[in-house]
């Protein structure tokens, strides 16, 4: 299995890392207003593009391109083609061109589908996370109705020029045997076209057994 297989999976089983959850929340009215500020942004951003890379615990790299427009819809292409991570609006898709294989799932049924709904609703579901650094939120967020669909630690840095303010810089995914996954982005576009066409893709052709 190659790296950027590792990786797409690792956004469909996600647990909180065990030194955030730990830490000490912020003050009260500190986090009401952070909260608002992600809220704010969630809701303006309609649609995105960026170049990301994914690395693993081991340093272990695989880059490719984001492609995403609410409700529901988003595509992580990884460079060489091989895998596709893609949701539709109702249904996260992950293909695997080089073994011939593909698997599907409920949105909803996953981290991705409350971020990804019309209006993302973050209070009860998520809480910030102390950061260190002024510029930056932390927000850990999972469905309180659906906890067992996991949990999703993203980073935020303060923009005024981006939507609410707020610009995504990525998240940490820790997989059930404690096996981190990072994501980072770069060259964020915010409610630009995208085409629904990019939430579409070729069924993958199974392999002949040699």
């Amino acid at each position: 299995m190659n790296f950027s297989t590792l990786f797409a999976r690792a956004l469909l089983s996600i647990a909180a890392p065990a030194a955030l959850l730990a830490a000490p929340a912020p003050a009260v009215a500190a986090e009401s207003a952070d909260l608002a500020k992600v809220q704010a942004h969630l809701k303006a951003v309609q649609s995105m593009t960026a170049n990301f890379v994914q690395t693993d615990g081991k340093g272990r790299s695989a880059r490719g391109t984001l492609q995403l427009k609410r409700p529901g819809r988003i595509r992580f292409e990884y460079s060489g083609g091989d895998v596709l991570l893609v949701a539709n609006g109702s249904r996260l898709t992950f293909v695997d061109y080089q073994v011939g294989q593909k698997n599907s799932w409920d949105l909803n049924k996953t981290p991705l589908g409350m971020l990804l709904s019309v209006n993302p609703i973050l209070k009860g579901n998520a809480r910030l996370q102390p950061s260190g650094n002024p510029r930056t939120i932390v927000l850990r967020a999972k469905d309180r109705n659906r906890p067992e669909y996991g949990t999703l630690i993203l980073a935020f840095l303060r923009s005024p020029s981006a939507p609410g303010g707020l610009m995504l810089y990525g998240w940490t995914a820790v997989d059930a045997q404690n096996k981190r996954t990072t994501v980072k982005l770069s060259n964020q576009r915010y409610n630009v076209a995208v085409s629904e066409g990019a939430f579409t893709y070729a069924e993958p052709k199974k392999r002949k057994r040699s």
